[in-house]
């Protein structure tokens, strides 16, 4: 049997080609067919060359914010079906996804526009109704001094969930049209974030979680099979289990705010890689955060592609791969 290190670097090797023909590709292929030679001509200025404003400015940034945000939500999805012990866990079980959709909701509705260090009111709002969720959780995690309990985060995160949907429906309800259907269209989940601003903007969000997660791997695989059983091994569970809720707080956060809350990436992805590389999570980790990236990134080239000139939502086109796969993981576990 391979080592842990050969198969880790064969893992992380592959997911990175994975990765990196996807990035090399989707960029390249759109409505608008563009000149690699055209790109990179730096005899003509770049106002006057069409290809490399529509690689440089239309292309490149959603490209890099769906390789950002997938590697999040599947990071996120990783750390929570560990967590809860729940192979069906993903970023909308703990309402977090779902205070960001409600920080939106209330910028767009009630028109509040401003600008922090070039990004909008919306992604801002997003961050911060994602970031209350996250404390509320979390007040739930610490006031039990034996670690987390499952089943009052679950029963927690349902009611947030619930009730955060029930006031993303009342503002629906009570906007004028314009407003709902740009709610519509956020809530569907959508990469056009328009320039790097945002993406950078989220970047020390994203590094602070995936950093805490580095550290996680082996409490990872010891609390999947109880609590008793990792702390019987070394584990300090109390504050494993809490810093694995920040990270995939953090991912979530930092992933809905940029894209919306785009479903079953935290689902679908982590399933995936444990059927080919196995349960234990030094292997897992890394693969998902790659392969959720270039996921996402050949799930928004359909969606750009798929009906062109027409665009769809990408949440649209990973709720169709992701609905069914759910419901084959449901059958699968009731055999």
């Amino acid at each position: 049997m391979p080592s842990i290190r050969r198969r880790l670097f064969v893992t992380v090797a592959a997911a990175s080609l994975l990765l990196a023909a996807a990035l090399v590709i989707a960029p390249l292929v759109g409505s608008t067919s563009i000149s690699m030679s055209r790109v990179f001509d730096r005899s003509t200025p770049f106002a006057d060359n069409t290809d490399a404003q529509i690689f440089f400015i239309a292309r490149l940034p959603r490209v890099l914010a769906a390789a950002l945000v997938g590697a999040s939500l599947a990071a996120a999805g990783v750390v929570l079906q560990a967590l809860l012990r729940n192979p069906l866990a993903t970023s909308d079980t703990l309402g977090v996804a779902s205070g960001a959709a409600l920080g939106a909701m209330i910028a767009i509705t009630f028109h509040l526009d401003f600008r922090v260090a070039g990004i909008s009111s919306i992604p801002l709002a997003s961050f911060i109704g994602s970031v209350a969720a996250l404390g509320v959780i979390y007040a739930l995690s610490s006031a039990r001094r034996r670690g987390l309990s499952t089943t009052v985060l679950l029963l927690g995160g349902v009611t947030m969930q619930a009730f955060f949907s029930a006031v993303i429906l009342f503002l629906q309800y009570w906007a004028d049209f314009t407003d709902t259907g740009r709610t519509l269209r956020w809530l569907m989940g959508t990469l056009d974030v328009g320039s790097y601003a945002p993406i950078v903007a989220v970047l020390p969000v994203v590094a602070a979680a995936f950093g805490i997660l580095a550290t996680l791997p082996r409490p990872l695989d010891l609390i999947s099979l109880g609590s008793e059983a990792a702390a019987a091994r070394g584990v300090d569970v109390v504050r494993a289990e809490r810093l694995a809720l920040v990270s995939a707080s953090l991912s979530t956060a930092a992933a809905v705010s940029l894209a919306g809350p785009v479903g079953f990436i935290g689902l679908i992805v982590p399933h995936l890689v444990r059927l080919i590389v196995g349960s234990d999570h030094r292997l897992v980790i890394p693969a998902s955060m790659l392969g959720g990236a270039a996921f996402l990134i050949a799930c928004d080239l359909v969606a750009r592609t798929a009906f062109a000139p027409l665009e769809l939502p990408v949440g649209i086109v990973t709720a169709l791969i992701g609905g069914p796969f759910f419901l084959w993981l449901l059958l699968r576990a009731a055999r």
